[in-house]
């Protein structure tokens, strides 16, 4: 008796697994989607920069810049 019920436990177990199983290759499936479009809107992004600003000196700017700040009147 107790055997049969540790059988039926283990095929529900083995059921569940392969479910989410399924479930994490169906998330790796969105995931890789999701990649595949933030590179595109990247690539257009910096693309869109380039044609705004052809010479490529897209900026030097720096997080909390002493001098900047100074030049501006913030500090």
């Amino acid at each position: 008796m107790i055997g049969k019920l540790i059988q039926l436990h283990q095929f529900f177990w083995m059921w569940e697994s392969q479910h989410q199983q399924r479930l994490s290759w169906q998330d790796a499936a969105e995931a890789r989607m999701a990649r595949m479009r933030a590179e595109a809107q990247a690539a257009a992004q910096l693309h869109a920069m380039l044609i705004a600003n052809p010479s490529g000196q897209l900026g030097r700017s720096m997080l909390n810049d002493r001098r900047s700040l100074e030049d501006g009147g913030f500090v």
